[in-house]
């Protein structure tokens, strides 16, 4: 991994401060908040009881004693601190140069190989089969496709899981419904928009004949049963809903290595369940099997039903006994809603009780609610926002500015596809995950401010800058030898090329923390630094050596946006 400016200076600070502690060194350093001050600082509080003087004093020996060479242009006292001010033409030259010498290596900048050799399985999205792939999935989906993207830029094997929730009293409820009250034409005709209907219908009618209910228990129970027709059915809703969804994971670009839900699981419960018997968990309660969890201080676990049903809990046992067997992963995460966290917490507690010794790789990911300005979603009452029309709503906007802002525009409904879902992306993006999310159109698809567009259109607007250049002067980025870095010192080109440099540490921090919001942040704070650039210094002019450093820099910056971008699955158009 590449060593950043900070860390390269704080190895020359060791050498040339013999007298302070290489710890000390490295764990008071600190970055002054105004710049202005610095870009290092070192207080020296620590060094006063050891070397029995004043903070002041020791910060006025120890900046005479640090000197000035071509990485430190100046060192000075201020009160208790040393501020230190790293040489401009260096900093350029040496954050410029650990890009390119990444590149020569075949790596992308930002990119690891911490990862290379281990495999991490992850279980998102997970729709329901026979019910709206709707907009509270929305955040499962890409939060969950995010943290894949960026484990794999960390030389992760990532396994994407779409545990599809396709088993259950739920789907009882489906067949008696479809066997009362369905039409064949429009199954063909409305697909899963017609199986919901049926499902709203069925809770009408149960609560007007609460007998329903147990004509749907009785229908379930046949197909755990392994009753043919019930699960041939059963097969065709979990058809219909794939083929159904399948559009709406191509236009979010989100893919799957598998599609293994509940309904795999059923019958492959007798493994967990029989350990569970050996090391004496299972408990009878009530007629049901549970696991007593009352010494962690959570509800029992239920593992069966009265009549020997399985619930969700046993359906996860076997499916995560089966996935340690099939891809022996180091980790395993599961990216649901915050509601779930006690389910998680007490399977994960039972395989612990089991003795699987991997039970401490198991995280479970939590994320807070999505909701629209007037209130929550709810299927049984029909009150849902499918996710397939608020994408192309989406689009379908983001089409109608674009045809008043740039009515020339080429491939302009690709560009509208993917500025208009990017925005819905990275708004869901765009704060830590745990939080609430209300959905505001106009928030959205704002092409100022902290926004998906906003960010989309920089990246077109310095890919233009490029064309140009390539047009007027045949510009090509060539190799950084070539270029005058002394040229990028002023205020805007700094700033830009500091927070080029920090790439790595965020998307290494993204991961550690399984937030994407940090690169969603961080691209906002790229388009923002490079909007000033561009407003502050002309790129294209006549004078080649600044032109071509500024046009560096600028391709530069569209290499790190497009990745960034591309982590938490949004595109990067070239035009817009």
């Amino acid at each position: 991994m590449s060593v950043n400016s900070q860390q390269y200076i704080i190895e020359e600070l060791k050498k040339r401060w013999p007298s302070v502690s290489p710890e000390i060194i490295e764990t008071a350093m600190e970055v002054p908040k105004d710049r202005k001050l610095g870009d290092l600082a070192f207080p020296c509080f620590r060094l006063a009881k050891e070397l029995r003087k004043a903070p002041p004093l020791i910060a006025q020996e120890l900046a005479a004693q640090l000197g000035t060479d071509e990485v430190i242009e100046k060192a000075q006292a201020v009160g208790p601190y040393v501020n230190m001010f790293v040489n401009k033409t260096w900093l350029a030259s040496y954050v410029l140069g650990q890009i390119e010498k990444t590149s020569a290596e075949g790596r992308v900048y930002g990119s690891s190989l911490e990862g290379e050799g281990k495999t991490i399985v992850l279980d998102y999205s997970s729709i329901n089969v026979a019910k709206p792939f709707h907009i509270g999935h929305l955040r499962t989906t890409v939060i969950g496709n995010s943290i894949s993207r960026i484990l794999k830029f960390m030389g992760y094997k990532t396994v994407s899981i779409n545990y599809l929730g396709d088993w259950g009293t739920q789907f009882g409820k489906m067949l008696v419904a479809y066997r009362k009250w369905g039409e064949e034409e429009k199954v063909q005709k409305d697909g899963i928009r017609y199986l919901v209907s049926l499902y709203v219908r069925f809770h009408d009618e149960a609560d007007k004949d609460p007998s329903l209910n147990d004509e749907a228990r009785a229908a379930f129970t046949a197909m755990e049963h392994g009753d043919e027709e019930s699960l041939a059915l059963w097969r065709r809703f979990v058809d219909i809903s794939l083929k159904d969804v399948s559009r709406v994971y191509e236009l979010l670009d989100v893919h799957f290595d598998s599609y293994k839900g509940e309904g795999y699981f059923w019958d492959k419960t007798d493994k967990p369940i029989s350990i569970l018997k050996e090391k004496g968990l299972l408990k009878d309660s009530e007629g049901a099997k549970i696991v007593d969890l009352s010494e962690e201080g959570m509800p029992p676990c239920l593992i069966l039903k009265k009549d020997g049903s399985t619930l969700y809990a046993t359906r996860d046992l076997a499916a995560v006994m089966y996935r340690k067997e099939t891809y022996d992963f180091d980790k395993c995460l599961y990216i649901t809603g915050l509601e779930q966290k006690l389910h998680f917490a007490q399977w994960f507690k039972v395989i612990e009780k089991m003795g699987l010794p991997w039970a401490k790789d198991l995280i479970h990911i939590p994320y807070g609610l999505i909701s629209l300005e007037d209130g929550k979603l709810s299927t049984r009452g029909g009150n849902v926002i499918w996710l397939e029309d608020l994408l192309k709503e989406a689009i379908a906007k983001t089409k109608a500015i674009m045809e008043e802002k740039n009515p020339d525009l080429e491939n302009m409904d690709e560009v509208a596809t993917q500025v208009g879902v990017g925005a819905v992306v990275f708004h869901d993006l765009f704060n830590n995950r745990i939080k609430d999310v209300t959905f505001k159109f106009d928030e959205v698809l704002n092409f100022d401010g902290e926004t998906g567009p906003y960010v989309q259109y920089t990246y077109a607007r310095a890919r233009s800058v490029l064309r140009k250049a390539e047009a007027q002067y045949g510009w090509s980025k060539g190799n950084l030898d070539q270029i005058s870095c002394s040229v990028l010192t002023d205020e805007y080109s700094q700033e830009l090329i500091k927070i080029l440099e920090s790439f790595p540490d965020k998307v290494a921090d993204a991961k550690e923390k399984w937030e994407p919001y940090l690169i969603t942040r961080y691209t906002v704070a790229v388009a923002t630094a490079f909007n000033r650039f561009y407003h502050e210094n002309p790129i294209l002019m006549e004078e080649e050596e600044k032109r071509n450093a500024r046009l560096y820099l600028t391709e530069i910056t569209t290499e790190i946006l497009r990745q960034g971008l591309y982590l938490i699955g949004v595109s990067a158009p070239e035009k817009m």
